[in-house]
């Protein structure tokens, strides 16, 4: 097991705990954020997304998303739900105008023939500020219209908020690579065989954001499943589904 460490507060003094590999911390008395390893006080934007559920009203979404969809078992809302825990997890946004340009063959017809093209995007990158914790990021629609300014006092004392592992360029990084990775795959729509390609980035303000998740577990026939739920939003972000028997005719 982890063993967690304490700093005190660079604002007001109060102690911070923190884990190993944590780099950014938040004080959970005055909402001040600083770099861990410094104490500094912490530059970059520093938003949340606010939670709009209790541990009795989140059922009623997750109760919804079991009712729908036709891939799912008839009597899956009657699933026991076990464990209902909020989370404010870490992220970075990387917000980025990336342009790849290439050269490919078009082998799908003879003869094959040399195309050129070029990709041009923008993103709201997400980016996850936790190493070891497993979370579906690209499946997950921030909805960055309704962020506010980070304030610890709307935290629900239940919740658990993790600090960051991750310092800002790190996260530009990874969002650069999972980007160029997006445009290799919209590439191979274009061409089936790469010549040559190279991306350029144009980076703006990145934000340090936190956002209300629930962590779900819930038993179906005596097997237990996950599922991620936003809550800001109430929307499953991602859930296990029980695999349905067919009858044999």
């Amino acid at each position: 097991m982890s063993v967690v460490k304490e700093i005190q507060c660079a604002h007001c003094g109060a102690p911070i705990k923190f884990n190993p590999g944590e780099i950014i911390a938040t004080c959970p008395y005055c909402g001040f954020t600083q770099v861990i390893e410094t104490g500094k006080a912490f530059v970059f934007e520093h938003s949340m997304m606010l939670n709009k559920y209790d541990a009795t009203t989140v059922e009623t979404p997750i109760r919804e998303w079991m009712k729908s969809g036709f891939l799912k078992p008839g009597d899956l809302a009657k699933s026991k739900i076990l464990e209902k825990n909020l989370v404010y997890l870490p992220f970075w946004i990387v917000p980025a105008k990336a342009t790849t340009s290439y050269k490919g063959v078009f082998e799908r017809i003879t003869p094959p023939v040399v195309k050129e093209g070029k990709i041009e995007k923008e993103y709201n990158w997400l980016v996850l500020a936790r190493k070891a914790t497993q979370f579906p990021t690209r499946e997950y629609e921030v909805p960055l219209e309704a962020k506010i300014p980070y304030d610890f006092r709307r935290i629900e004392g239940f919740a658990k908020v993790f600090n960051s592992e991750r310092p800002q360029h790190e996260a530009i990084e990874i969002a650069k690579q999972e980007i160029e990775s997006l445009h290799q795959f919209l590439m191979k729509e274009d061409v089936d065989k790469i010549i040559e390609a190279k991306t350029e980035f144009k980076v703006g303000d990145v934000v340090y954001l936190h956002a209300p998740v629930w962590f779900i577990t819930y038993e179906y026939k005596r097997e237990h499943y996950s599922l991620f739920l936003d809550g800001a939003t109430g929307t499953v972000i991602k859930g296990d589904i029980p695999s349905i028997k067919l009858g044999i005719f």
